[in-house]
């Protein structure tokens, strides 16, 4: 039987705005269904490097923050943090990070939890049975949590094809330690042809892998390196390019998968997905700028199964439009558009993995509300 995905379009009138129709989709999707009187409900999100302005919109998480209270939860916004250099890899540096992108108290009625604590030690470890893993290392907020809601910007990412469910949940849930064995098979390589000697990707290696040659041109160090891929993303030139250790080529997303299977072991019937296809931007938003949209915004949309959910989203974006100032310019008529701007990165291996280990389907019927 096929998945409901419900779908609201970017159209709105005098009598419905779009957070009236991510009300609805609240609604519809049955997320106020999971939550019980005074849950605590981890409201998963990505709050934006700061200088990237592609994330989910702080208005938009005030609206199911004022749902979830509707149904007697106590919402909490949350995220880990991140394994690369940048303003978001310290409890400290990340809320400062949320608090500058507008998630606030006064702004969005929720407070923000880093969910591995101050440095990214404060973990669960929750049993899986994946190909790849056995245990993951969850954030203990997110752990702990009596119900979950994964708010996600659909979006492209270098090293997974697009950055969806399993992304904001799998990567996104997962400690330091977690981030960096899910990373573990990927070694970036540089081209010297390419490379401009800028030293813009040293200083953001966390693992001070990378070096300047006697030439100044970036040189990795594959014993060092941790596979984080941060600097293919900035490295605005494309000289950094994402290799895999031989015969891994998709181990990074069945490793994610897992995750975030073991995300959901822990909020068995009590978790729910919305998802915002608008700004859907090329890379993630973990880079400090975001380049133009690849598609016109197409709207959003929520269900309760994450793999029908993560597929619509795909299909609606390929379905669309590509935007000549793109990174599509010169793919404009690519039937996979993810596919044309991360060659190489078979976004099927997800999609057909989190299916393989029964968290979701790929099969769905899409629902779109009234106008």
């Amino acid at each position: 039987m096929a998945s409901k995905v419900y779908f609201a379009d970017m159209r709105t009138n005098s009598k419905r705005n779009l957070l009236d129709k991510t009300a609805i989709l609240f609604d519809l999707a049955g997320l106020g269904e999971i939550i019980e009187k005074n849950d605590l409900v981890a409201l998963k999100l990505h709050v934006g490097e700061p200088g990237n302005l592609a994330f989910v919109a702080p208005p938009f998480v005030r609206r199911i923050v004022e749902k979830v209270r509707e149904k007697g939860g106590k919402p909490f916004l949350t995220d880990s943090n991140t394994l690369y250099v940048g303003r978001r890899a310290n409890a400290v540096d990340h809320m400062i990070s949320a608090y500058e992108n507008g998630f606030s108290y006064a702004t969005v009625g929720a407070p923000f939890v880093v969910a591995d604590g101050l440095n990214g030690h404060e973990y669960v470890k929750v049993p899986v049975q994946g190909k790849k893993l056995k245990e993951t290392r969850i954030g203990a907020a997110i752990a702990h949590a009596d119900a979950l809601i994964a708010i996600t910007h659909f979006k492209g990412h270098e090293a997974t094809g697009f950055g969806g469910v399993f992304k904001n949940i799998g990567m996104g849930s997962a400690s330091r330690t977690g981030k960096q064995e899910q990373h573990s098979d990927v070694r970036p390589r540089v081209n010297p042809k390419i490379c401009t000697r800028c030293g813009r990707c040293l200083k953001w290696c966390p693992a001070g892998a990378i070096t300047q040659g006697p030439d100044k041109i970036a040189v990795i160090d594959s014993s060092r390196c941790i596979g984080c891929a941060e600097c293919t993303i900035t490295c605005t030139n494309g000289a950094i390019a994402i290799n895999w250790v031989e015969g891994q080529k998709g181990a990074l997303q069945e490793k994610m998968v897992e995750y975030a299977m073991g995300v959901l072991n822990t909020k068995p019937g009590k978790a729910g997905f919305i998802s915002f296809v608008m700004n859907v931007s090329p890379e993630c938003d973990c880079a400090n700028w975001n380049d133009a949209p690849i598609v016109p915004n197409i709207g959003i949309l929520a269900s309760q199964d994450p793999v029908a959910l993560d597929q619509a989203c795909i299909d609606l974006v390929n379905a669309a439009p590509a935007l000549p100032n793109s990174r599509l310019e010169k793919d404009l008529h690519a039937g996979d558009k993810f596919g044309a701007i991360h060659k190489g990165v078979d976004w099927h291996t997800q999609l057909s993995y989190a299916e393989e280990l029964g968290l979701g389907r790929r099969e769905y019927e899409l629902v779109k509300i009234d106008r």
